[in-house]
């Protein structure tokens, strides 16, 4: 429909303007509802990263900030985990000495030594300092009911040291745990592989191999201490001529001597051949 003007120039009616401006606004509309799409759908890619970031690993975290959650040596590198300990080819990444943390892991050991109070996880040791926890070298002379999860046994003069971030640990049976060493004194000569276990005599005697470290003198008592027993239950002595029990039963005796021996010193920490 048209609409005579002035001058014979003819226009649209005002129906045709209503309808095509009622277009012109749904257009509109409908641009800005795809806009208001667009904007809603970046929010959730956002969102989603956010929460990707969240529940990332940990060990990529800010320690000095946040504090870690796995708070154990291990065989990569980590923010403030830049200590390297490569003596024995144990070669796993520890928190440097000096370095602060916020927090404390949650699986930390409370241990009381000769100096004050400590914190153990892992095998790093931590005092309470002005800004947190910092790490600190092991005291010698504390113990430990558990050894660090990467730690390396090393030999040195026959008996077992458990080695992990530079400290020496040594099992103790009269305490049943672990105790925080000196380095061996003949630390040059200490190495990963076991020695060789000492053949047995061919007379039937006793050898022992201490497993938990023991001095010459706990050794010492140790064998007398089980040969009376073994004596005892057996009836055989090993100082006497045929253990001084008649020849047909020397076989019979000297073998329950030995597996009285050898049970005794099992039980106190041995390897008996």
């Amino acid at each position: 429909m048209t609409q005579a003007f002035p001058c014979g120039v003819t226009g649209p009616s005002r129906a045709g303007s209503f309808g095509a401006g009622a277009l012109w606004r749904g257009a509109v509309r409908a641009r800005a509802a795809l806009a208001l799409a667009r904007v809603g759908a970046l929010l959730v890619a956002a969102c989603v990263l956010s929460i990707g970031v969240a529940q990332a690993d940990p060990h990529e975290r800010d320690h000095r900030d946040r504090g870690a959650r796995d708070f154990r040596g291990g065989p990569g590198p980590r923010p403030g985990w830049d200590h390297r300990d490569e003596r024995f080819h144990h070669d796993q990444y520890y928190p440097s000495r000096g370095y602060y943390f916020r927090d404390l892991p949650r699986d930390r050991v409370i241990v009381t030594g000769p100096r004050g109070r400590y914190f153990y996880s892992g095998g790093v040791w931590y005092s309470p300092g002005p800004r947190g926890y910092v790490v600190i070298g092991a005291p010698i002379g504390t113990f430990v009911p558990v050894l660090p999860p990467y730690y390396t046994t090393v030999w040195v003069g026959g008996a077992p040291y458990y080695y992990a971030n530079d400290t020496y640990y040594m099992w103790r049976d009269s305490d049943q745990e672990y105790e925080v060493v000196d380095p061996p004194p003949d630390e040059g000569a200490a190495n990963t592989e076991p020695p060789p276990p000492q053949p047995p005599a061919a007379n039937g005697d006793v050898f022992i191999y201490p497993k938990n470290g023991q001095s010459d003198e706990d050794q010492a008592r140790d064998k007398y201490e089980c040969h009376k027993w073994a004596q005892n239950e057996s009836g055989f002595d090993p100082t006497q001529a045929n253990g001084g029990v008649p020849p047909e039963q020397a076989n019979t005796k000297r073998a329950a001597y030995q597996r009285a021996m050898g049970a005794c010193l099992e039980g106190r920490g041995y390897t008996v051949k």
